[in-house]
């Protein structure tokens, strides 16, 4: 076991894993990890390769090919594939759905892990994601599993495309979102599911200050006083 700490906080998608992650580490002063960047990433990168993403020959032969790099940022991580920064392109629903797809395959999640584990870095880590409390770092000093409605998730993703002037219906997105959780809570390898010592939060009602006090107030007392 790591002498580094390591805050997971698991969740489907819409649950505000990604802001209260942020402030989370922002708080203590830890490194980030969004998972989620790992993997969109990768399934842009086989898309442009033309991969089939029902096929995991394909992928893994794309991502033979890929070179990426990761930066921290105040609002995350920037993520470079090759020479072009493609954060931007990260956050699409396309490249959204496809990295769903792509996480089902049990090798491309193999070949992802060591990328994720090396954001465990002095003084502490804030990961978040899908498995990370139950396969990526296992032995967390702190696991958050963080929920909301469905309905709950769908504004939300429907408020923050709107702010960059993107119009959606939110039945699409209902139905967007239930497949990914399908496939998420469904898959044979690492699926979507809280860890059997795992806080969990609704956050359909709760600001994304409540959600952290709740978190900080649980964390153990030698992760506070690191």
């Amino acid at each position: 076991m790591s002498s580094i700490p390591v805050i997971t906080i698991d969740g489907p998608s819409g649950a505000g894993k990604g802001t209260v992650a942020r402030q989370l580490a922002s708080e203590l002063g830890y490194h980030l990890l969004d998972s989620g960047a790992v993997y969109r990433a990768a399934a842009l990168h086989a898309l442009h390769c033309n991969a089939d993403l029902d096929d995991e020959r394909s992928v893994m032969n794309a991502l033979a090919s890929m070179h990426a790099r990761f930066e921290p940022h105040p609002d995350g991580v920037q993520v470079w594939l090759g020479d072009k920064n493609v954060t931007p392109d990260l956050r699409l629903e396309t490249t959204g759905n496809a990295a769903s797809k792509v996480a089902l395959m049990r090798r491309v999640r193999e070949s992802v892990l060591d990328e994720q584990r090396s954001f465990r870095q002095a003084p502490g880590l804030v990961a978040d994601g899908r498995d990370m409390g139950t396969i990526v770092f296992p032995d967390a000093q702190l696991k958050v599993f963080l929920s909301a409605s469905r309905e709950v998730r769908a504004k939300r993703r429907a408020k923050q495309l709107k702010d960059k002037g993107i119009e959606v219906i939110i039945s699409d997105l209902l139905q967007e979102i239930g497949a990914r959780d399908e496939r998420d809570s469904s898959r044979e390898h690492s699926p979507l599911v809280a860890a059997h010592d795992a806080l969990i939060i609704d956050s359909s009602e709760l600001s994304i200050g409540a959600v952290v006090e709740q978190i900080l107030s649980a964390l153990p007392r030698e992760v506070t006083a690191g």
